[in-house]
Parts: structure tokens; sequence; C-alpha cells
């Protein structure tokens, strides 16, 4: 029962407010002393740290991740939401509830060039909250779609998510393939992954708008006459900006041109040229932009590194098959393993963030779903889906922290959480829409 006993020990150091990366190894080492006084653990287990610290900070696709964050965090600088939530609503005016379409569009263009969801619910929080609240839209509505729209980033490539996820999956695909004696066999990669959640990310976007559609049919009728028109050619030179980083980056990944990492560092530099050409970059913000993005690419690689130390701990304690026996019984076969992991996936969602996740519950659970046959590409995107759910799942969804910090204090926090609803609503939906025509990611 130390496999059972590790977990139930940290979810109680989650659960104290202590850092996540130090709870994971703190816990991890606890137990395996503890466990070697009584005889139960073998400490030479954790002479391998070392090889898998150096594997982390040698891999290749991860170094795609401080690129990423330095391209996202870069165009935040650059107010480029701005001038493009300015651009979409004057573009939207005449069509029902404008403003909240404006903002999914917004949100979908950032996510595909960008992919950071706290700077992108935080920018449309504060560039768009303040006009939809003036244009009578409910509390619930205005701030759902911002927190859902951020969250976009998420399942739409470029994404750092969907790059660490690719990357954990991709181990866990290889190590079942040499486990099966497949040693030619071709394994998971981060740009399969985006590919394949392209489709489905785009008819997220879809789905919320349809969610507002419905809202709206009940909503007083807005007032659009304060709406500035904007000339066709100053719209033009507004979209071109992030589209031609689209195009560069995600454009070469999906054509086969590049690899992740190789887009990642074109987008970097084409970022701090935008900003450069837009005015917005100077040596302060120079620094601030490089300060934030260390300190992202830390957390994620500490978080990362203590989360190798607990896996190394666990399969130590023959977690392995102590999972592998638990999901032997459960009825139904595949279909039974891939339920009870989505239903557990996204109840994890509800305390755990999707970083978290990838770290630790997915190394464990994704071999045994490849032992299984369930195709790598659609797993990825499945759970990529469902880990999206856990920015909008109170208590401790990220999103909705972002949203409550540019929130007006007269509108209730419940009111946040009542908006989410919803969108949380369509995201099971595109999870079942996936589960059942897996085509839309095998296109």
């Amino acid at each position: 029962m130390m496999p059972a006993l590790l977990f139930i020990l940290l979810c109680f150091a989650l659960f104290s407010g202590f850092p996540v990366a130090f709870c994971l190894a703190g816990v991890a080492l606890l137990m395996a002393f503890i466990a070697n006084l009584m005889g139960a653990f073998d400490l030479s287990m954790l002479t391998f740290t070392p090889d898998r610290v150096f594997g982390i900070v040698t891999n290749q696709t991860l170094l795609a991740v401080p690129l990423f964050v330095l391209m996202g965090i870069t165009l935040e600088k650059a107010r480029i939401a701005e001038k493009l939530l300015k651009a979409m609503e004057s573009l939207l005016k005449n069509a029902p509830g404008g403003l909240a379409l404006a903002v999914i569009a917004v949100g979908t263009l950032l996510a595909a060039s960008t992919g950071i969801v706290g700077a992108v619910v935080v920018t449309l929080g504060a560039l768009a909250l303040p006009t939809m609240l003036e244009r009578k839209y409910s509390p619930e509505l205005a701030t759902g779609v911002i927190c859902a729209t951020g969250t976009l980033g998420q399942i739409i490539p470029p994404s750092i998510a969907l790059v660490l996820l690719g990357d954990v999956l991709s181990n866990a695909h290889q190590k079942v393939n040499i486990e099966q004696g497949l040693y030619s066999a071709q394994t998971l990669t981060v740009g399969d992954l985006f590919h394949g959640a392209l489709l489905p990310g785009l008819l997220l976007a879809v789905f919320y708008a349809i969610v507002v559609f419905i809202q709206l049919l009940k909503a007083p009728k807005m007032d659009k006459s304060n709406i500035k028109p904007l000339k066709t050619k100053e719209m033009l030179l507004t979209f071109i900006t992030p589209l031609s980083l689209i195009l560069l980056v995600l454009g070469s990944i999906l054509a086969g041109i590049a690899t992740p990492t190789e887009a990642a560092a074109v987008g970097a530099i084409g970022a701090l040229v935008i900003a450069s050409l837009s005015g917005e970059m100077n040596k302060e913000s120079f620094m601030k932009i490089s300060r934030e993005t260390l300190t992202t690419t830390v957390m994620i690689f500490t978080i990362l590194i203590c989360a190798s130390i607990f896996s190394l701990v666990f399969r130590g304690f023959g977690g392995e098959e102590w999972i592998q026996h638990l999901f032997e019984g459960i009825p139904g076969g595949t279909f039974g393993v891939l339920i009870i992991t989505m239903i557990m996936i996204f109840i994890l969602g509800f305390f755990l963030d999707f970083i978290e996740i990838t770290f630790i519950a997915i190394p464990i659970i994704a071999p045994i779903l490849f032992r299984l046959g369930v195709d790598p590409v659609w797993l990825g995107v499945m759970i990529a889906i469902n880990l999206q759910t856990s920015f909008l799942t109170p208590p401790f969804g990220f999103a909705l922290f972002y949203m409550r910090s540019v929130t007006p204090k007269e509108i209730p926090t419940s009111a946040i959480y009542k908006g989410v609803i919803p969108f949380i609503a369509a995201q099971i939906g595109l999870l079942i829409l996936v589960w059942a025509v897996p085509e839309i990611v095998m296109l």
C-alpha cells in the first residue's frame, strides 16, 4: 500500500499551500527514507536522479517552452490584444453580441500566437470587461466569455501545455514500444499533437460563440452607436501582425518545415521585432519581459524535475504495477479504463493545474492506455481538452483568479463562477464529440 500512502501524503502536502514542486520532491524523499528504514525501499533507486535531471535540461523538445513563453509575453507587452479587439469589434458591430464574439475571435488569434492563459484573461478582462458591462452584458456572460476564451491557449497550437504533454506522452509511448519489441515504431511528436489539436481547438471557439448566441436570446438590445468604425487599411495592418506570426510558427510546424523548437525560436524573434516596430520595446520593457520569461520557465522546469523524483520513488514502491492492477479490475475493457481516466483527470482539475496533472498523473496512466492500443495523438488531444477545464473549475481554477483580479468589486465572485458553467459544458461537449468522432483529430 506504499504507492497509495505516497499519493495520500502528497494530497495533504498540496492542500497545505506549500509550493507544488517542493511538495512533490519532499514527500517522495521523506517516504523513501522512512521506507528504507523499514526495509521497503532501496535508496540506490535515487542514484538515477542526476541522469533524469540531465535528460530534462538537455531535452530539445522542452527547449520550446521558454521560447514560446518569451513570444507570448512579448506580444502581450506590444498591445496586440488591444488593437485586435478594436478591429474585431468594428468588424462585428452588426452581429448580435458583436463585442462578445470579438472577444472570442481575438482570444482565438492570441491563443494561436501566444498560448499563455493568464496574460490573455487579464488583458481581455482589462480591455473588454468595462465596455461589455457598459453595453448591458450581464456580469455572468461578460466574465464567463473572457475566462473561457483565455483558456483557448491551452488547446490551440502552439500551446505550452501541448509541448509539455507531448513530451510526457512521447516518453511513455516510446517506453511501451520498447517493451513490446517495436524498436522501429514511430513515436508521438509534439508536432503530431499540434496537428491533431488544431481543428478541435477551433471547434471549441465555435462552441463558445454558440453559447454566447444562446445566452443573448434573452438579453436586452445593446447600444452600438459608440463603436468607432476603422478604415480598411488600418484593419488590415492590425491583422497582418498576428497572422504573419501564426503563419511563421504554426504553419512551419504543420507543413513539416520546422520542429516546434525551431518554430518557437522564429516566433520569439518575430515577437521581439513586432514589439520593437510597434514602439513598445525599450530597455525597461525588455528587462521586464526577460524576468517574466525566466520566472515562468524556472517554475515549469522545477516542477518537472521534482515530479521526476516523485515518479522515481513511486516506481521504486512498485506503483506502476499497483496502478496496472487497479485498472485491470475496471469493467468494460479499454472503454471503461478511458472513462475512468477522463473522469479522474476532470476531478483532479478542480484541485491541481495542468502542469501538475501532466507531470504527476499522465506518466503513470498513459503507458497503461498505450498497452491497450489507444492512439497516442487522439489520447493526447482528449487529455488536453480535459486539462483545459481545470482553468475554469472552482475552487482552484486559475482563469477565475485572473478574472477576479480585473473585475470591479461590485461584481461578486459567484457571478464569475456562474458565468463559466455554460463554457465548461461546451468543453465537455467537445470532449464527447472528439470521443465519438475521432476523425476530427486524425484529419
